[in-house]
Protein backbone atom coordinates (compact mmCIF):
# COMPACT_ATOMS: atom_id res chain seq x y z
CA UNK A 1 0.00 0.00 0.00
CA UNK A 2 1.46 3.33 -1.01
CA UNK A 3 1.57 6.40 1.17
CA UNK A 4 -0.85 8.42 -1.00
CA UNK A 5 -3.35 5.56 -1.04
CA UNK A 6 -3.26 5.42 2.78
CA UNK A 7 -3.74 9.20 3.06
CA UNK A 8 -6.63 9.03 0.63
CA UNK A 9 -8.33 6.35 2.71
CA UNK A 10 -7.78 8.38 5.89
CA UNK A 11 -9.30 11.44 4.23
CA UNK A 12 -12.33 9.46 3.08
CA UNK A 13 -12.76 8.05 6.59
CA UNK A 14 -12.51 11.52 8.15
CA UNK A 15 -15.07 12.92 5.71
CA UNK A 16 -17.43 10.02 6.45
CA UNK A 17 -17.12 10.63 10.19
CA UNK A 18 -17.79 14.37 9.78
CA UNK A 19 -20.79 13.67 7.55
CA UNK A 20 -22.23 11.27 10.11
CA UNK A 21 -21.73 13.82 12.89
CA UNK A 22 -23.54 16.44 10.79
CA UNK A 23 -26.45 14.06 10.29
CA UNK A 24 -26.59 13.37 14.03
CA UNK A 25 -26.65 17.11 14.76
CA UNK A 26 -29.46 17.69 12.26
CA UNK A 27 -31.50 14.76 13.57
CA UNK A 28 -31.09 16.02 17.15
CA UNK A 29 -32.93 19.22 16.20
CA UNK A 30 -35.64 17.55 14.14
CA UNK A 31 -38.32 17.29 16.81
CA UNK A 32 -38.70 20.05 19.36
CA UNK A 33 -40.40 19.31 22.66
CA UNK A 34 -43.98 20.48 22.98
CA UNK A 35 -43.62 23.38 25.40
CA UNK A 36 -47.21 24.69 25.10
CA UNK A 37 -46.20 28.32 25.56
CA UNK A 38 -49.07 30.80 25.47
CA UNK A 39 -47.99 34.27 24.40
CA UNK A 40 -50.48 37.14 24.74
CA UNK A 41 -49.59 39.95 22.35
CA UNK A 42 -52.63 42.06 23.24
CA UNK A 43 -51.45 44.04 26.23
CA UNK A 44 -54.51 46.26 26.35
CA UNK A 45 -53.28 48.87 28.84
CA UNK A 46 -51.20 51.19 26.73
CA UNK A 47 -51.31 54.96 27.06
CA UNK A 48 -52.10 55.66 23.38
CA UNK A 49 -54.12 52.56 22.66
CA UNK A 50 -52.80 49.36 21.18
CA UNK A 51 -53.41 50.11 17.50
CA UNK A 52 -52.31 53.71 17.03
CA UNK A 53 -49.87 52.75 14.24
CA UNK A 54 -52.71 51.33 12.16
CA UNK A 55 -54.64 54.59 12.36
CA UNK A 56 -54.62 56.28 8.89
CA UNK A 57 -54.65 59.73 10.47
CA UNK A 58 -51.25 59.09 12.05
CA UNK A 59 -49.80 58.16 8.66
CA UNK A 60 -51.28 61.22 6.93
CA UNK A 61 -49.95 63.60 9.58
CA UNK A 62 -46.56 61.89 9.51
CA UNK A 63 -46.36 62.18 5.72
CA UNK A 64 -47.29 65.88 5.88
CA UNK A 65 -44.61 66.57 8.48
CA UNK A 66 -41.98 64.82 6.34
CA UNK A 67 -43.06 66.76 3.23
CA UNK A 68 -42.82 70.08 5.12
CA UNK A 69 -39.36 69.20 6.45
CA UNK A 70 -38.14 68.25 2.96
CA UNK A 71 -39.57 71.48 1.51
CA UNK A 72 -37.84 73.59 4.16
CA UNK A 73 -34.51 71.85 3.64
CA UNK A 74 -34.75 72.11 -0.16
CA UNK A 75 -35.64 75.77 0.06
CA UNK A 76 -32.37 76.48 1.83
CA UNK A 77 -33.62 79.27 4.09
CA UNK A 78 -34.42 81.69 1.27
CA UNK A 79 -31.73 84.28 2.27
CA UNK A 80 -30.03 85.47 -0.91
Amino acid sequence: MTRTNLLSKIQIFALAVMANLAVVLVKAQEKAPDLKVDVDINKGNESMGGDWMSNPLVWVIGALVIIVIIALVARGGGNK
